[in-house]
């Protein structure tokens, strides 16, 4: 199927997609896995917004603040449309990394509460005979801070192991049971592709009265995305992957779960009132939001929402489909090379991890490099799954929706030149 999108004039709205790297070669760029890139819009909108209206927020009476504050929740609201979801349900986060850590924390700091005697939410609370259950294919964000969770309180954590295909082995959802207190679930993998049943897991842990936790960074930007139809609780992704700025993450919740949380992180403007000795909090979500909040960045990724609506997240999903069908089939007609995860483009996103007989992925990165095509190479912040397919690391491209086959082609092409420099074909 012929991709629904006009590459080349998408192009033309990325500024740094026209330079040169590495001697004068054109910038092939693969990496948006990683980090996307920004058009002008984004840039655009964020430098207005600093040259007109920089203000701090919800607090000043004069009009730029007015300005600022509006700008803020109006971002606020259109990526709550652009995701199914409410306004007052959107928390601004610094990244998904921050919104996985506020997860993690509100257990950990009602468990801590519990223990002096406060009064908190139970579903919150753990003890050494709870469990908190993740998967095997989950990137660092969302496994080192239900690691430190159990750790603090006890609790045991588990993991749903994969199949040899690169999936999830579903017969293990046994794992999540009576004494589970939470599941934190990747959507889609951003080392094997793999776009997972979430809601199959969701329903599984709503079952067992659990809290249920999504990380979307890799599945918001690239398909159409309903928080509220992915069955989870906590849903967290972050802007710099879909052509929004850095320094600007999103957690959604549902409300009742988001009013049961206690804050992550303490201080001005998420309070109700304070004395000497004790204080109360904001309702969500001003109540996660402490500090000076990423304005700028807000406005930016209100901009980059409005660019991806007026592409159409259908059909992004349909054009980042036809690349990944050609890029797997390039892939598998090389000798040699071996794609970690799954095979087909069924149920599986752009993301493509690969390994080349002979060579190592550093090496093939760097001759890619070499001819101006940018990859990613390592463990992709997913040592684990690494480990469970047996590679020290491997070399990934991703592409999005200013990719063709063209740059597919180059890809191909420079891992064959790799095989050829290294003697290996």
């Amino acid at each position: 199927m012929a991709s629904p999108l006009d590459v080349q004039r998408i192009r033309k709205d990325f500024p740094i997609l026209g330079r040169t790297v590495r001697g004068d070669r054109p910038l092939v760029y693969l990496d948006s896995a990683a980090t996307s890139q920004k058009p002008t819009a984004v840039l655009d909108a964020e430098r207005a917004y600093y040259e007109n209206s920089n203000a701090a927020v919800h607090r000043g009476a004069h009009q730029l603040a007015e300005e600022a504050t509006d700008a803020y929740e109006s971002a606020r609201a259109a990526i709550a449309r652009f995701v199914g979801g409410r306004p007052e349900d959107i928390v601004f986060t610094k990244n998904a990394t921050e919104g996985l850590n506020l997860a993690a924390y509100a257990f950990s700091n009602a468990t801590a509460k519990a223990s002096h005697g406060h009064a908190v939410d139970p579903r919150f609370v753990l003890t050494e005979k709870d469990s908190v259950v993740i998967t095997e294919m989950e990137h660092h964000a969302n496994l080192i801070p239900w690691q430190e969770l159990c750790a603090k309180t006890g609790a045991q954590l588990r993991w749903i192991g994969l199949t040899d295909d690169g999936r999830l082995d579903l017969d293990q959802l046994s794992l999540i049971d009576d004494t589970t207190k939470v599941v934190s679930v990747v959507h889609q993998s951003n080392i094997l592709g793999t776009v997972n049943p979430v809601r199959r897991v969701m329903d599984r842990a709503h079952e067992v009265g659990a809290i249920g936790v999504v990380d979307a960074c890799q599945s918001i930007p690239h398909m159409p995305v309903d928080v509220e139809d992915l069955g989870a609780d906590l849903v967290t992704w972050s802007g710099h992957k879909m052509l929004g700025p850095t320094g600007i993450g999103l957690l959604w919740g549902r409300a009742e779960i988001l009013d049961a949380m206690p804050p992550f992180l303490t201080g001005g403007s998420m309070i109700e009132t304070v004395h000497m000795d004790h204080s109360t909090f904001a309702p969500p979500p001003q109540r996660f939001e402490a500090g000076v909040p990423m304005v700028a960045q807000s406005v930016g990724l209100e901009a980059a929402v409005r660019y991806l609506e007026d592409v159409g997240m259908e059909s992004v999903a349909q054009h980042e489909h036809d690349i990944t069908e050609y890029a797997l089939a390039g892939l598998q007609e090389l000798p040699g090379v071996r794609i970690i995860g799954p095979t087909d483009a069924v149920d599986r996103g752009s993301a493509i991890s690969f390994v080349v007989d002979g060579i190592h992925p550093h090496d093939v990165g760097q001759l890619l490099d070499d001819r101006g095509v940018a990859v990613r190479v390592g463990h992709h912040c997913a040592w684990p799954t690494c480990r469970r397919y047996n590679v020290p690391a491997t070399t990934r491209l991703s592409s999005y929706i200013y990719n063709d086959r063209s740059d597919i082609d180059a890809a191909l092409a420079g891992i064959r030149a790799a095989q050829e420099f290294f003697g290996v074909l």
